[in-house]
């Protein structure tokens, strides 16, 4: 069914902007790579600026569409006077000085649909692009967070400005009237978006040529690719179970040959994947970028940027302090400076009326600490900690007068921390209040830092909560790494005073607990709960770097294992002690044995039930005579394909419920993948890690709708 984002009205310059902000603000909710956001802003804001410029004005739709493909729709309707020589722009042939249809152009290149209709009454482009398949769907709390973003967003829509001209904003020291800045950063980014769009069709153009020069040799990998890979993948895949001794030891030569083998095999596929280019994934970093700076400087830029919010707050005066007698900077200058603006224009926001003063001190060890107060309605104690949480906003008489997403004050601390400070707030109700930011004034760190984000404490109805006590962020975000794709879900705790709360609001199905924390250690906690009644039954595992197995066990503990903890341990112990699920059963449809013993063996820890059948016929029979909870389907087998298998099954009112899971190493092109609209999930058996085949079949499931768990015995059933 489609879903409908948001529609925007382009009636002026500014909404041109608007409408790239909110293209890359959809993209990101829909779990596109950071390249993708770029491309679907840059698509979206060129022909935006078509609309307004030569259309008159006109409209952009959001939606998203799952049939037949899962895409982001965007259709953008003007009511000009058309297009003329359409045809020539749209087949490169049309030249013009001021680079009119570049933009049409290169729209079309970046994105995977694009349709344009023209007349004398107006034009509609209708630009698409695929939803990555990490990408499940939009649950209520979701929808209602991407939503809020995007209405946070309808009202700041120079945001996208300043993040993108970050370089600009710090050369200005006093900004002009709005509109005259506003205007030039328009012009900054419509001839970087003019560049960009011409550098992709530069690209495309060379990839095209080729393309053509190497057509017959594409053509034969294409057709060659599924025997390529089925053999690959179950080599890689055979000699991962040696390896991982699942039936058995190994001698030391045996163990060096299959190496061997599995090295072979793992170097020709990457030869397969580079002659068939496959795209590689890139991991995304946070860098520090520490310069040499003075404070004074920090501060003309910041009143230029923030002179637009005291244009909308008259009644509130801005005073920067001098900051005198401070030494010279050196560290990340912009990230104090977002830090600074957060804090800023919450204080203008709940400041009605009075002043909001700067000012920066000296602090103990080569510090400096920041200083924003107001004069304004204030933060009651209880709100003081909640504030700093993410999507958290505190109820009031403004906040129903203003925007925001929750997201600015959890950010400052997030780059406080990453500079080596720390931020906090002190506060009374209806005398104001004042944000203090206290970092080194000289950053040692590494430039390179790997964000580790914070779990969510939102419990799953469909998942047994674990509550993880735990104060080190790495080992939380192993610890969910680990339980992904079962039945279980971390619920953080970083002290003894959260774990307590947590308790009171929630009963978990199991404890894992780490004995040190910073400043205090958890035995006391451990004896509490195994003496109180109500919780004496909840399974308590102890993972900790101290070795003292005896006391742990001797005060109640149900397991315990020194750091570092392996996946299997966990697993083992987690469905030992919390009751699994009932088995569910699974028919596999696919006459390659191998490719059957595979799936077996990689959901042999699951609570799954399998039924196998060779052929097409004899899956059909056995779905309808078995009623399984799910289907795995090859597509190529010796009586008929798995198409038709599909058509059958969804035709037959005796086995159209049962979720089809579409298992196959053929490369689909979009007709094929029209034909199985009807599957729940098209999975690649493209050679990869056990790991990541695991979380691949535990999200298929999930989107299938059939309840996936992990237990602990060895093999599966058959």
């Amino acid at each position: 069914m489609t879903l409908n984002l948001i529609t925007i009205d382009i009636r002026f310059e500014n909404d041109v902007v608007l409408a790239r902000q909110k293209a890359r603000t959809i993209a990101a909710a829909l779990k596109f790579d950071p390249q993708d956001q770029t491309r679907i802003a840059t698509a979206v804001s060129e022909i935006a600026r078509n609309t307004f410029q030569y259309g008159g004005g006109g409209h952009a739709e959001f939606r998203v569409e799952p049939a037949p493909e899962n895409m982001l729709m965007i259709t953008l309707r003007d009511q000009g006077h058309g297009i003329p020589d359409v045809d020539k722009i749209m087949g490169g042939r049309y030249v013009s000085q001021t680079g009119m249809g570049l933009g049409l152009l290169g729209a079309k290149r970046l994105m995977d649909h694009f349709q344009l209709q023209t007349s004398a009454a107006g034009t509609t482009v209708v630009l698409g692009k695929r939803i990555p398949a990490r990408f499940t769907r939009f649950n209520t709390g979701e929808l209602n967070k991407a939503l809020a973003a995007l209405e946070h967003a309808s009202q700041d829509p120079y945001e996208e400005l300043k993040q993108q001209n970050t370089e600009l904003l710090r050369a200005l020291q006093e900004l002009r009237e709005r509109q005259e800045e506003l205007a030039q950063l328009n012009r900054e980014l419509d001839e970087t978006n003019r560049g960009v769009v011409a550098l992709y069709a530069e690209l495309n153009d060379k990839a095209d040529f080729l393309q053509r020069a190497s057509e017959l040799k594409s053509h034969f990998l294409s057709n060659m690719s599924h025997e390529f890979r089925t053999p690959l993948n179950s080599i890689t895949a055979l000699s991962g179970i040696l390896l991982d001794r699942l039936d058995g030891d190994l001698t030391p030569e045996q163990e060096k040959q299959v190496k061997f083998i599995r090295g072979s095999a793992q170097g020709l596929t990457e030869l397969v994947n580079d002659l068939l280019d496959l795209a590689k994934v890139e991991a995304g970093k946070v860098t520090i970028r520490p310069t040499t700076f003075q404070v004074e400087g920090l501060f003309a830029a910041l009143r230029g940027m923030l002179r637009p919010l005291l244009i909308q707050n008259s009644s509130v005066n801005l005073v920067f302090e001098d900051p005198a007698g401070l030494p010279e900077f050196y560290t990340d200058e912009a990230k104090i400076s977002q830090i600074l603006r957060n804090f800023i224009s919450n204080a203008l926001k709940f400041t009605e009326r009075g002043e909001v003063r700067v000012s920066v001190k000296r602090g103990p060890k080569d510090t400096a600490i920041f200083s924003v107060s107001d004069t304004g309605i204030g933060i009651a104690p209880d709100d003081q900690e909640r504030i700093f949480q993410e999507w958290t906003q505190v109820e009031g008489k403004l906040q129903k007068t203003v925007k925001g997403t929750g997201l600015g004050l959890p950010l400052s601390r997030k780059f406080a921390q990453l500079l080596g400070g720390e931020v906090y707030v002190r506060s009374q109700p209806g005398t104001g209040s004042t944000f203090f930011a206290a970092v080194p004034t000289f950053f040692s760190g590494a430039t390179d830092i790997v964000y580790v984000p914070e779990l969510s404490r939102e419990i799953d109805s469909n998942k047994l909560p674990v509550l993880v006590v735990e104060d080190n962020r790495e080992a939380l975000f192993v610890y969910d790494k680990y339980l992904k794709g079962t039945q279980f879900q971390v619920i953080p705790a970083s002290s003894l005073r959260e774990a307590r709360a947590a308790l009171r609001d929630f009963r978990p199905a199991g404890v894992i607990l780490d004995v040190l924390l910073q400043g205090e250690h958890s035995w006391e906690l451990l004896r509490e709960l195994k003496h109180d009644p109500a919780t004496a039954s909840i399974p308590i595992l102890v993972v900790t770097v101290v070795e003292n197995r005896e006391k742990a066990l001797s005060l109640g503990a149900d397991g315990f294992q020194a750091k570092p903890v392996e996946r299997a341990w966990l697993l083992d112990q987690l469905n030992n002690l919390v009751a699994p699920h009932p088995a569910r059963q699974i028919l596999i449809i696919d006459d390659d044995e191998i490719s059957r013993y595979l799936v077996k063996t990689l959901l042999g820890h699951t609570d799954f039930r399998f039924v196998e059948a060779f052929g097409a016929e004899e899956g059909l029979l056995k779905a309808r005579n078995a009623r399984p909870d799910a289907v795995i389907l090859d597509l190529n087998m010796p009586d008929f394909t798995g198409f038709e298998v599909l058509k059958r099954l969804k035709d037959d009112p005796h086995t159209s419920g049962i979720p089809v899971i579409i298992y196959t190493s053929k490369v689909l092109d979009p007709s094929e993948r029209e034909l199985l609209a009807d599957a729940a999930v098209i999975l690649s058996k493209e050679s990869q890690s056990r790991e990541s085949s695991l979380l691949q079949f535990a999200d298929a499931f999930q989107q299938a709708g059939v309840p996936f768990s992990v237990r602990p015995s060895k093999e599966a059933h058959v």
